[in-house]
């Protein structure tokens, strides 16, 4: 948990997180080494160098460092573990729901644990989603529509065949659809990823929520137009966060945008873990400030109670769960004591005391 320089609490939950295997056992060919390339990139060009992790480390990690990345240095209370298969390019797929339980199994207090589906596997894929729902109760699926699969190199949302699973989905009450509709991740096609056919998804299927990860880039403009007329439909921050450290403008121009179109209820935290870690994330988040200019320009601001919304409780919402109640089930397990003995260093570190990073974002 992140606490202000005033003492206020705030409730977080990461919403876009993983634990992925890429190690060079693991890739399938030069695509699978191409894939962790372009993520390595992502890490290495947007963190502050005291984040940047060596390759080896960053193509596999271990669950233990996972947890105290998340939820002992990085202020996190709970995350959202969002699988991503790629098993044309991962002999034993990337980041898959069998890989992810992992972490649900450890810590089973601190995850929640999505499952995923592709509209292209017909009815075995349908068997497959009621086993993780049967298995885990998932509440919510990511899904990749870029993902290459044999000749196919990606399908629509709003496809016949991927109404089945969304049928599917509101029947089982798998109610959360995360989908990436952002930048394009070598070798997939960047149009694969175009957000356009959430709209006609989220007209269609009122009932389930659709949170565009990466909000859409570098789509945003038809993200937001999208997202203004859709109730049900959501934007995830993973991606477009870190550009807080190199290009703080920008970011204070995306986070204007959406507060201006899709407003502080829609909007939800997620580091990309492992492509950042959520500690730098969460302590300059909390110390921005949109630039004047642009306050008075799309009449917003980053308030308090914008970023609590943000950074937890609309996540909280859409997953049913209490804060209140969830920090007391969490308050005693091994990692609140290992917050509680000090082993995250300046754990309390104030938002007033970030205030450099405040300066940096052009506060």
């Amino acid at each position: 948990m992140f606490r202000t320089s005033t003492g206020e609490e705030i409730f977080i939950i990461d919403a876009h997180t993983h634990l992925w295997d890429a190690s060079p056992a693991n890739q399938r060919n030069q695509y699978g080494r191409g894939w962790i390339d372009c993520f390595y990139d992502y890490h290495r060009n947007l963190s502050p160098a005291e984040y940047v992790w060596p390759l080896s480390d960053f193509e596999r990690y271990t669950p233990e460092r996972m947890a105290r990345d998340e939820f002992v240095k990085g202020y996190v209370d709970m995350a959202i573990l969002q699988p991503t298969y790629l098993s044309e390019f991962f002999i034993n797929g990337f980041n898959t729901i069998e890989q992810n339980s992992v972490m649900k199994q450890r810590y089973p207090e601190r995850f929640i644990l999505n499952g995923a589906w592709d509209a292209r596997d017909g009815d075995a894929g349908l068997d497959y989603l009621r086993r993780q729902k049967d298995q885990w109760d998932i509440k919510g699926v990511k899904l990749y529509t870029a993902e290459w699969r044999g000749s196919s190199k990606g399908y629509k949302l709003s496809s016949p065949e991927a109404y089945r699973y969304l049928e599917e989905c509101a029947r089982l009450g798998i109610t959360n659809i995360h989908v990436h509709k952002g930048p394009t991740i070598y070798p997939l096609n960047r149009d694969a990823f175009d957000v356009a056919d959430v709209d006609d998804a989220a007209s269609h299927f009122p009932e389930l929520n659709f949170i565009v990860e990466h909000v859409g880039l570098p789509r945003l403009e038809d993200f937001c137009w999208i997202a203004v007329q859709e109730k049900n439909v959501y934007a995830g921050l993973a991606v477009a966060l870190p550009f807080i450290y190199p290009r703080p403008r920008y970011f204070a121009e995306i986070m204007a945008n959406l507060l201006f179109w899709v407003g502080p209820d829609k909007i939800l935290f997620g580091s990309d873990y492992a492509i950042w870690e959520p500690r730098w994330l969460v302590e300059r988040f909390m110390a921005f400030e949109l630039p004047q200019d642009l306050k008075e320009e799309f009449k917003v601001d980053l308030t308090l109670d914008v970023k609590r919304k943000i950074m937890g409780l609309n996540a909280a919402r859409l997953y049913g769960i209490d804060p209140e109640e969830q920090l007391r089930k969490l308050s005693g397990d091994e990692l609140a004591q290992q917050v509680a003995a000090g082993e995250n260093g300046s754990r309390l570190k104030s938002q007033g005391a970030s205030s450099s990073a405040a300066a940096e974002a052009g506060a």
